[in-house]
Parts: C-alpha cells; structure tokens; sequence
C-alpha cells in the first residue's frame, strides 16, 4: 500500500493568536481532496495550539507540538509534557529537530525519551535527524545519521505512530537544498536502518525531507520515492507559500 504524504509546518518560534486568519486562509485554499490524500499538519508554538485547535478541529488540517518533555509532569518549570499537547488538540509532536539537538546539546538518548514521552500520550512522533556541513564533507553523513535514527527511534515505534525527517543542518533557512542524489541516497539509507530496526512495518514509516522545502523545489523532492512528504520551515508561515507545497504532493 502506498505509504500517505505527510506535509508538515514548522511554524518554530513564530505566531501569534492574530495568525489564525493566516490557518484559516490555508483551510479554505486546500481541498477536501487534499486534506483526504494527504496528512498535513501545522506545528504551531504551544501558545496558541489551543486557539488553532478550535479553529481546524473540523477541517481536516492536523495540529502538532514542535517539543515535548519525556516525563507527564512534574516539577519541570517552563516545560510542557505531551500529555499537555495531546489535552489542546495535537496529534504529532516534533522531538529532536536540529535546532534543539544543536541549542539544547539534546542527545539522541534524550530525543528517544521524548518520542517515547509522544508515544505514551498517544501522539505520533517526529524524529529529526541529520548532519551538518562539515560532517557531510568528510564522508560521515550516512553513518551518522543512521546512528541518530538507530538512538532516537522510541521503543514500541511502528509504521503508525513514528516519523522520521531528514533535515540536513547546513540547508534549514540558508536557502541550500541538498541534490535529489542526495536526498534519494540518505532516504534510502534511512529506510535501510528502519528495516533492520523493525523488519518490514517499520521499514514503511513516513521519511520526510526539512532542508529548506520551498513552492520551487517540492515538486521534484517529492517525486523520489523513499520521500514521504516534508518538513516545512518558514514557508508554512503563510498560506501563499505553504499551500503549494501541499498542491507538489498531488
């Protein structure tokens, strides 16, 4: 069966309540058809899930957290557990994007607490992974991504309830795209060390690519085809960038 695109928003430290026209722009231009075909979701800062929620819950557009804690509570002051954003309308939660691994020095043991945190509250988890410029120049990109996907996937993960995102480092906002080459080699790398973690389910889980998705070269990535759909930064701030993007996926 044909795994279902996902294209997912990133809205990062981005939004404020006068951003729901801005969602509800987006409701209105993509189509039941889409909404059917394809999983999309916008990952809006915790702020205003809530607010986003009320206003998508019967659209067919999905809302997600961007992080997450690994424990359900406790004394853990500025945090917010997945239990919290499942209780506000999510139904995904990104654990491990680069600018957390990078900001936060998050570890991939960590990341995996968190995803496992996701699975618990009955969330679907977005794994993040990749590499940076350097590490790709010296030849270590596949192998250290395959030992991030490898520490990161939560116990239990299966084709369901896991995703993982190809982000290159050096390509998130500078603009750069990694080559189709690329992107088709480290996708298919990742659906390597998916199978030898799970066997064939979870070798079907979704692998998106977040290196700078852009109206200009969705189309082309999302035609390879251990691509699963995107990873989408800045561009799924407004519903005029955004939109073509779910349009790329078909």
């Amino acid at each position: 069966m044909p795994r279902k695109m996902l294209i997912a928003g990133n809205w990062k430290m981005n939004g404020l309540l006068t951003n729901q026209s801005e969602l509800g722009l987006m409701i209105d231009r993509i189509s039941a058809e889409q909404f059917e075909r394809h999983d999309v979701l916008i990952c809006p800062p915790a702020t205003i899930l809530a607010s986003l929620y009320n206003q998508a819950k019967n659209s067919g557009l999905l809302l997600g957290g961007e992080d997450c804690h690994p424990e359900s509570s406790g004394a853990h002051t500025g945090d917010i557990s997945a239990e919290m954003l499942a209780d506000v309308g999510a139904s995904y939660c990104i654990v491990g994007h680069s600018e957390r691994r990078e900001g936060y020095h998050e570890s991939n043991a960590l990341i995996k607490s968190k995803a496992e945190a996701a699975l618990r509250a009955g969330l679907i988890a977005i794994v993040c992974v990749g590499e940076t410029l350097d590490q790709r120049e010296s030849g270590e990109a596949i192998s250290l991504v395959s030992l991030q996907v490898t520490n990161s996937l939560p116990s239990g993960a299966d084709a369901d309830n896991c995703v993982i995102a190809y982000e290159p480092i050096w390509a998130i906002g500078t603009g750069k795209t990694a080559t189709l080459d690329d992107i088709n080699e480290m996708h298919g790398a990742i659906r390597g060390v998916l199978k030898s973690c799970g066997g064939d389910d979870l070798a079907q889980a979704r692998i998106l690519y977040g290196g700078s998705v852009n109206p200009g070269n969705a189309t082309e990535i999302f035609g390879l085809p251990d691509v699963d759909g995107g990873l989408v930064g800045g561009a799924s701030l407004t519903a005029d960038k955004f939109c073509p993007i779910v349009d790329a996926a078909g």
